[in-house]
């Protein structure tokens, strides 16, 4: 009777969750009104005395979609590799001819980018291999947007680097203000910072950093990209490190 409950309770879970699985529903066994009320007492009766039965079987759902999930990822870094790790108009900084490359999805006013920005320029020191590249992703507003486009014109004056990090270290509110403050502080051309902020590179190139994110699944930041592996959230610089190592092992 036992082993019967539990192939009808599960079949009735599976059944539950085939539209999220996106698997076929079995075949509906034939029972009369009668015999459906009483299995239905049974696996009711069954569930309530083991209630961990329901918690198995969404965890392994869980652990389900998220292998799937990971797979998918690895299949859309392969496809959009190039464009990953060679696009030329994507800002680079650590070892232009490193071993390894790194790939960060973030957003300026992403307290959790700001957080990991020290250890990720101390990891990038400390290697000595690795080649960064930065995807400005502006998901978090109006302002998010404004320093993402400062930021690549920036670039086109060679003063990427500093101002990149002066954003993600200036304390308070980073709105447009104090964008083009601190551009004036470092002494670029904040007259042509605002002509360039405007132009179409910078909006085609934040476009494309858009629709690569959404191809990758990125629905956050930061989010690291190392090999075929995508690591989201604020990462210690060590566990960066030890990514690194695994990498440069697998294709050295």
């Amino acid at each position: 009777m036992r082993i019967f409950v539990c192939l009808t309770a599960a079949a009735l879970l599976a059944g539950a969750v085939a539209a999220s699985a996106e698997e076929p529903a079995p075949p509906k066994p034939s029972f009369s009104e009668t015999e459906t009320r009483a299995i239905e007492d049974i696996v009711r009766d069954y569930l309530l005395a083991h209630p961990e039965v329901l918690l198995e079987a969404m965890q392994r759902l869980e652990e389900k979609e998220r292998l799937a999930k990971v797979e998918a990822q690895r299949a859309a870094i392969a496809a959009n590799l190039e464009a990953l790790k060679r696009d030329p108009d994507s800002p680079v900084i650590g070892n232009p001819d490193g071993d390894v490359t790194l790939v960060e999805f973030f957003d300026y006013r992403c307290p959790y980018c700001r957080k990991v920005t020290a250890d990720l320029m101390d990891a990038v020191e400390k290697d000595g291999g690795i080649r960064l590249v930065f995807k400005e992703f502006p998901i978090l507003g109006p302002d998010s947007m404004v320093a993402a486009r400062a930021a690549l014109a920036a670039a086109q004056q060679d003063r990427y680097r500093d101002f990149h990090l002066a954003l993600m270290t200036v304390p308070g509110q980073l709105d447009e203000p104090r964008i083009l403050a601190l551009a004036s502080d470092l002494g670029l051309d904040v007259d042509r910072l605002r002509e360039d902020m405007g132009s179409e590179g910078v909006e085609r190139q934040i476009r494309a950093n858009h629709q690569l994110g959404r191809a990758l699944q990125i629905n956050g930041t930061p989010a690291f990209i190392v090999g075929n592996e995508i690591v989201p959230g604020a990462v210690p610089m060590q566990q960066l490190l030890e990514l690194v190592r695994r990498e440069r092992a697998k294709t050295g």
